[in-house]
């Protein structure tokens, strides 16, 4: 196993330019097999999210090259419907290739998909979603086999907004002659961002950022060379390590319009932020203030992605916040490695109720599951001592070379073997 040692107290400051994101790359890739032609995805993450996602779109007959930043996808050679299990295990976002497969090849055989423990995250709306288009599933212990030979255009409602199941609709419908429109979708900008690739391929997607989006099949897509958005949680996370740290972070490449609630917090924090065209420069004070409720929503709402990096920051805050998780209910499970490093926190089920400390001291943690890895990274850097984070592939998941990078803010951070 791997982890991070750092030895806290340093002030983060200097410039990142920010890579595409984690969550817009992944739906991506899985639309790479849609097109009758290449697929090169420019300012691709090298995470192990990506890498597991190359690695299925492999057995399914495609070659996949990664290259200095760049990931190629040829499909040409897509022959197999059927995902392997052992992979597709390994990353939630392996079910996004559920609805490209029934596009391309009318049938599909699966496994649950695995990822961090965060809580319960079903995919009965992504099978809603296809059912409504006409696809048979039937679902034999835990392998899902699904017909798609007559499939056809429809409507379909979701009872929550689900950001995976909008886009593997989007994703099932894209080839599917006729117009399926989805109601109650979710709206973050990742979604936006697949309608993008898909319409440069010659697709013929709107409404994606708005509840109802509007797919019209088209016959034939093309190969395209596309960038991501870049991460807006990657981003959020470097600030965070700014303002807990009392420093001063620049981001180049950003997306200042989807970080709004995360900026906002921060500023009520006592952070300042300025921001110009893809440019973004937080400063932040010596000691942070504590916000008074932070509540987790589907975007346009704070993201669940940023709650515990934000609750990092607070433990530190002069002050009590108070924060509500109202997505994923495992989401506090970093919340007791924070206490081993000084934190006050008082957890009852979806609240957190945090006051500040004057200082964390270094501890031995342990990364539960991706952005609570980065939130103990992140008490790491403003602890006293030694902090060991251990399970560093879980933060690898989301993060390329974090300790790289942090380290060229003037961190003091290096991976170990443990």
């Amino acid at each position: 196993m791997e982890g991070f040692r750092i030895t806290g107290g340093e002030r983060i400051e200097g410039r990142v330019r920010l890579e595409g994101a984690k969550n817009a790359v992944l739906p991506i890739l899985a639309a790479s097999i849609l097109p009758q032609g290449d697929v090169v995805i420019r300012d691709c993450p090298d995470i192990r999210d990506v890498h597991a996602m190359a690695g299925i779109l492999s057995r399914l007959g495609c070659r996949c090259r990664w290259q200095a930043g760049e990931m190629t996808v040829c499909n040409q050679g897509l022959h197999n419907w059927e995902m392997p299990d052992a992979l597709s295990k390994q990353i939630r976002s392996s079910i996004f290739l559920l609805g490209p497969i029934l596009a391309r090849m009318r049938r599909a055989t699966v496994t649950y998909p695995g990822g961090c423990d965060i809580g319960l995250r079903p995919i009965d709306l992504h099978l809603k979603g296809l059912r409504a288009l006409g696809v048979v599933i039937v679902d034999d212990g835990g392998i899902l086999y699904c017909d798609g030979r007559n499939m056809h255009p429809g409507d379909v409602y979701f009872d929550y907004p689900s950001v995976g199941a909008t886009e593997n609709v989007m994703m099932a419908a894209a080839l599917l002659p006729g117009v399926t429109t989805i109601h109650n979708a979710a709206r973050e900008p990742e979604i936006a961002d697949l309608q993008r690739f898909i319409n440069g391929m010659g697709g013929c997607i709107r409404g994606a950022g708005t509840q109802v989006i509007e797919i019209q099949g088209v016959q034939r897509l093309e190969g395209i060379t596309y960038a991501p958005i870049s991460d807006r949680i990657g981003a959020g996370t470097l600030l965070c390590a700014g303002a807990i740290t009392g420093g001063t972070v620049e981001l180049t490449n950003a997306c200042p319009w989807d970080l709004l609630p995360v900026t906002e917090k921060l500023r009520e924090m006592g952070c300042t932020i300025r921001t110009e065209g893809e440019l973004m420069l937080l400063e932040a004070k010596e000691r942070l203030s504590a916000f008074s409720r932070l509540q987790t929503q589907p975007h346009p709402g704070f993201p669940t992605d940023m709650q515990a990096q934000m609750l990092a920051c607070a433990s530190v805050a002069h002050g009590t916040s108070v924060i509500v998780e109202n997505v994923f209910e495992n989401r506090f499970a970093q919340a007791a490695d924070l206490t081993r490093m000084g934190a006050n926190i008082l957890v009852s089920g979806r609240m957190a109720v945090v006051q500040g400390v004057d200082a964390l001291h270094g501890a031995r943690v342990c990364a539960r599951d991706l952005r609570g890895g980065a939130a103990l990274v992140l008490a790491g850097l403003a602890a006293q001592g030694e902090t060991v984070v251990e399970n560093a592939a879980l933060v690898d998941r989301g993060y390329a070379h974090l300790e790289d990078t942090l380290s060229s803010l003037g961190a003091k951070i290096q991976r170990i073997q443990l």
